[in-house]
């Protein structure tokens, strides 16, 4: 992997993996296009490192939420009597819960479905028709709702599925777990900020996972390019959330699906 190569999949994956325009997919197609192997070892470790940059930027930018939501879970967690009181008064014990209820169907998921989940992405063409699903997705976000709900463990579970539809390369995970909460007239930044939030158990589990079974094998490292493109894959992740945030709050979440149609299309035609 040349170090221009790895600059340009660390800022796709660190822009995709927020915006809603599928990380998963861009880099199938991207490394069919530049051909390289998606299923070579170097390929697969410069994964574990792209996602670790993109982890890191959700730590940076919700820094202070983060503890607290982390602070309040433990100290809540080790007293049971008080769990049901917590429950109703403390909003930062009742997010970390659901984030933790929002990993079950995608840890199912990739238990039950594994090798077909591994299998998609070596199709780039199976990923270039989930960018028109995707563009599907955000384009129902047009209709008028009253977006000015709570969560609730229902729709967190909803928002969970939805996340493990999303491991499928091409649907974005970031458009589906946001618009099914959207659906639901979850108040559009919390919506989002959730979003964001519940990926970093999914995406450090994988990361851990995925080390182990690199280590195992034996898979060369290429520790210069793969390092810039981990830092600019940082980068790039604290640009996108800023900015999906923005889209979010403003109401325009729908404009990225002209991108993932076009997007879309022109890989079933290139393909």
């Amino acid at each position: 992997m040349s170090w221009w190569e790895a600059a340009f999949l660390g800022l796709l994956q660190g822009l995709t993996e927020f915006l809603p325009i599928s990380s998963s997919g861009h880099l199938v197609i991207t490394r069919s296009l530049l051909g390289v192997g998606i299923s070579e070892g170097p390929a697969l470790m410069f994964d574990v490192l792209l996602h670790f940059g993109t982890m890191m930027s959700i730590i940076v930018h919700y820094r202070r939420k983060l503890v607290g939501l982390t602070t309040e879970f433990a100290r809540c967690a080790v007293s049971p009597p008080t769990w049901n009181a917590s429950w109703k008064s403390n909003d930062e014990f009742r997010t970390a819960t659901y984030v933790l209820v929002s990993i079950v169907p995608s840890g199912l998921a990739y238990i039950l479905f594994m090798d077909r989940i591994e299998a998609a992405f070596s199709d780039p063409r199976t990923a270039a028709g989930m960018l028109l699903v995707t563009g599907a997705l955000l384009s129902l976000t047009l209709i008028r709702r009253r977006p000015d709900g709570d969560l609730s463990t229902f729709k967190v579970i909803v928002i969970g599925i939805a996340q493990a539809f999303a491991m499928i390369p091409g649907i974005s995970r970031s458009a589906s777990t946001i618009c099914s909460a959207l659906y639901q007239n979850v108040e559009p930044e919390k919506a989002a900020n959730f979003s964001f939030i519940m990926l970093l158990p999914v995406v450090a589990g994988a990361t851990v996972i995925k080390i182990v079974t690199a280590l195992e094998a034996g898979l060369p490292i290429q520790w210069g390019p793969m390092a810039l493109g981990t830092v600019l894959a940082f980068l790039a992740g604290l640009v996108a959330i800023k900015t999906v945030l923005d889209f979010v709050r403003k109401g325009r979440f729908h404009f990225f699906a002209i991108y993932c149609f076009v997007a879309g299309i022109a890989g079933l035609i290139l393909l």
